[in-house]
């Protein structure tokens, strides 16, 4: 597995450094230019890695069904105003070691009315939201306190270009990444089922010094290949056939996510070859287009161009890759209905993939990081 010691510290070292308060701070700033453009008092971040990016509190929420707290950011933080955190009395003490005390918010039942008694004596009467992650009862509760100002992505927007420490972390993780996988020829082999192969990929990232997984790891023997995001199951390794295998770790708070298509046995069929070889063509016509100012929409044709030439791109049936970063999938999307173009900085996947129910499928992705010139394989 190679220097595991090393990759941890890296991790470590790093994360120290995008872990300065005045590092959140200057994110805060730059999304209060944002919010002045769109005439927004004060923004509602709820969105766990938008709070995080901001605060440094809690990537996660620790159930689905719930939130460890919401942030507030004020537009003019004149007259001693100053953003606000809100959480519960569980999370009390991890707050006080991120955020002035006075500007806590500690909450019972009554969340809403605990952010509007704090809101109105500084005369904001007005919340931004972004209705993407504000559930319908936490929307009407609000609306009883608030003029409510539905505003999406202003803090995705930032968190599209990464820092240069965001992008070494990237890189950390995505190289932890490439030696789990260079180490699977030796560990999948006949006999073993899908979960099986699923688990030893875990303990491999666990033991080279990953923090956990950025996603369940995917598994497809043969035909369960042709599924995307196959759930590993009792399928086992066959003597010779192709083993679909997509996984990832979180490293320091940051994601890897990488797919390789191995054949397992003495010689890959031709159809195996030919279909890796096609898709190994889109990947790098795809990134030949992937630069600043290109659009990002042409990305995702300029791989599927490869496909429809041979005459195969029924069997591309997802998008080119998405954004990565404290998330697994962000923005952007590299999909046919794309907006926007690629800014130097941005980290995205690119994931050709063609699949075919009755064989199996082949997928490739690559890490990439937009450069000032195109973009480099992390």
């Amino acid at each position: 597995m190679g220097r595991t010691h090393d990759a941890k510290h890296t991790g470590e070292d790093l994360l120290v450094e995008l872990t300065d308060p005045a590092v959140f701070a200057a994110r805060r700033e730059r999304l209060r230019a944002r919010m002045a453009e769109e005439n927004l008092p004060a923004l509602l971040v709820n969105h766990a890695a938008n709070r995080y990016y901001l605060s440094g509190f809690e990537l996660h929420d620790s159930q689905c069904n719930e939130s460890v707290g919401w942030l507030v950011i004020l537009a003019d933080k004149r007259a001693g105003a100053r953003d606000l955190l809100l959480t519960d009395a569980r999370f009390t003490d991890a707050a006080k070691r991120l955020w002035p005390e006075e500007d806590l918010v500690i909450y019972g039942p009554g969340k809403h009315a605990a952010l509007a008694e704090r809101l109105h004596a500084l005369g904001v009467r007005t919340l931004g939201f972004d209705p993407k992650a504000v559930n319908v009862f936490d929307y009407e509760a609000l609306r009883e306190h608030f003029e409510l100002a539905p505003s999406s992505g202003l803090v995705e927007t930032l968190r599209r270009v990464k820092e240069p420490a965001e992008i070494e972390l990237l890189r950390a993780a995505c190289g932890l990444n490439h030696r789990v996988m260079r180490a699977l020829p030796d560990v999948l082999v006949p006999g073993m089922s899908e979960s099986e192969a699923s688990w030893a990929i875990e303990r491999l990232f666990r033991e080279a010094g990953a923090e956990g997984l950025s996603f369940p790891s995917i598994v497809g023997v043969n035909q369960n290949a042709a599924l995307p995001h196959a759930i590993p199951g009792d399928t086992k390794i066959p003597r010779e056939g192709l083993v679909l295998v997509d996984a990832g770790c979180r490293l320091a708070a940051y994601c890897s996510d990488q797919t390789r298509t191995f054949w397992v046995g003495r010689e890959p069929t031709e159809r195996f070859q030919e279909t890796k070889r096609l898709v190994l063509d889109a990947q790098k016509a795809a990134m030949q287009v992937i630069r600043p100012g290109a659009k990002i929409v042409d990305s995702y044709h300029a791989a599927r161009r490869v496909f429809e030439d041979a005459g195969v791109a029924a069997q591309f049936t997802h998008s080119l890759g998405h954004g990565i970063g404290l998330e697994t999938h962000e923005g952007p999307s590299l999909s046919p209905r794309a907006e926007g173009v690629f800014v130097p900085g941005m980290v995205v996947t690119v994931e050709p993939g063609l699949y075919d129910a009755a064989w199996g499928g082949i997928r490739w992705e690559y890490m990439v990081v937009v450069t000032d010139t195109g973009c480099a394989a992390l």
